[in-house]
C-alpha cells in the first residue's frame, strides 16, 4: 500500500463506475465500508481513509463538542486535510474525482468537503448526515449529484436535519435526491439498494 497522509485502503477498479471515496462512521476504520462499496458499485475502485481524530479511542473525521454539536473550526481543518489526501491519492493511483459514500460522521465530513472544497468529489451518497456547517461558505456545486438518506426513526438526528442539509446543497447548485427510509441510524439493505440504484444511474452513459 502506498503511504499517504491518511491511513487507508485502496482497491483497484474495473468497469464504468467512478471511484468511491468511502468515509466511515464514528468508531469505524478504513475497512468498514469496503463490503458496502463492493455491493453498491461492483467493479469500482475503492479509496477508504481512516479518520484522524480519536474520541475515546474511536476514529472520527473531526471533533465534536457534544452529541450533535460539532467543532466547526475542526470540521474546516479536517475537510482541508481530506481534500489534500484525495488529491494525493488521485495522483498516486491515477484516479478521476471520486464519488463520496459516507455514513454518519463520514457523511458529515463528505458534505463539508463538498461545501468547502468543491470539485474534490464528483458526487456523493450521504447516509444519515447532519448539517456540518451552520453557515457554509458560498460554493459552486452546479449539477453535482447527491443522494441523502435519512432514517425516519433515527434517534440521533434532530428532526428535519437531512432536509436542511439537502437544501444547503441545492442552494449551492447540487442535484439532490433526499429520501427518508423506515429505519433508525444504522445502515440497512434499503440504504444499500438506494445507493446502488443511484450510483448505477451515474455510471450509465447519457444520450448525445
Amino acid at each position: 500500500m502506498i503511504e499517504l497522509s491518511h491511513i487507508h485502503r485502496f482497491q483497484a477498479g474495473r468497469g464504468s463506475h467512478a471511484p468511491l471515496l468511502l468515509l466511515h462512521g464514528t468508531g469505524g476504520d478504513e475497512t468498514d465500508l469496503l463490503p458496502l462499496g463492493e455491493m453498491v458499485a461492483p467493479g469500482a475502485a475503492l479509496l477508504s481513509p481512516r479518520g484522524r481524530v480519536l474520541e475515546n479511542g474511536m476514529p472520527r473525521f473531526f471533533r465534536r463538542l457534544a452529541e450533535g454539536v460539532f467543532d466547526e473550526a475542526d470540521v474546516r481543518l479536517r475537510a482541508g486535510e481530506l481534500q489534500a489526501f484525495v488529491a494525493e491519492a488521485r495522483e498516486a493511483y491515477g484516479l478521476p474525482a471520486p464519488v463520496a459514500l459516507g455514513f454518519s460522521n463520514g457523511a458529515n465530513i463528505a458534505a463539508a468537503l463538498m461545501l468547502l472544497h468543491p470539485g474534490t468529489v464528483s458526487g456523493a451518497v450521504l447516509i444519515r448526515p447532519m448539517v456540518p456547517l451552520r453557515e457554509p461558505p458560498t460554493a459552486d456545486l452546479a449539477g453535482v449529484p447527491v443522494l441523502v438518506l435519512s432514517g425516519a426513526m433515527d434517534p440521533i438526528m434532530p428532526a428535519g436535519e437531512g432536509e436542511r442539509l439537502a437544501r444547503q446543497l441545492e442552494t449551492a447548485g447540487a442535484r439532490v435526491l433526499h429520501r427518508t427510509v423506515p429505519a433508525g441510524h444504522g445502515l440497512t439493505q434499503m440504504d444499500a439498494a438506494a445507493a446502488r440504484d443511484f450510483l448505477a444511474s451515474l455510471a450509465r452513459p447519457t444520450a448525445a
